[in-house]
């Protein structure tokens, strides 16, 4: 009995071709190695132009050159002068109330 299972089950055996690749799958996984190898020397070229870092080089100090001489004798501005001196000089941007806005019918505040 058990050598007629072991013949039946050699009788149903599927061909040989099936489950092996073919030469078709070799050559798609040979074109898909070439892309890739293709695509990261792109990709290296590409990171060697960039520059080491995008942050501006501060290592060579700033040299600041007068235009009349008496700017050499006058201490420079600090940071941020120039613009107080602008809104010093701007009108205010909030007035306090006027006792009078023009109007014929406001009513008069009293105090």
């Amino acid at each position: 009995m058990s050598a007629a299972v072991v013949l039946a089950a050699a009788g149903d055996q599927l061909p040989e071709d099936v489950g092996k690749s073919g030469p078709l799958g070799l050559l798609l996984i040979v074109v898909l190695l070439i892309a890739t190898a293709l695509l990261v020397k792109s990709m290296s070229r590409h990171l060697k132009r960039l520059p080491r870092s995008f942050d501006p080089e501060d290592d060579e100090p700033q040299v600041v050159v007068p235009d009349t001489p008496a700017e050499l004798l006058e201490p420079p501005p600090g940071p941020g002068q120039e613009l107080l001196d602008t809104l010093r000089r701007a009108p205010l941007a909030i007035e306090p109330p006027r006792d009078d806005d023009g109007r014929p019918d406001a009513p008069r505040s009293r105090g």
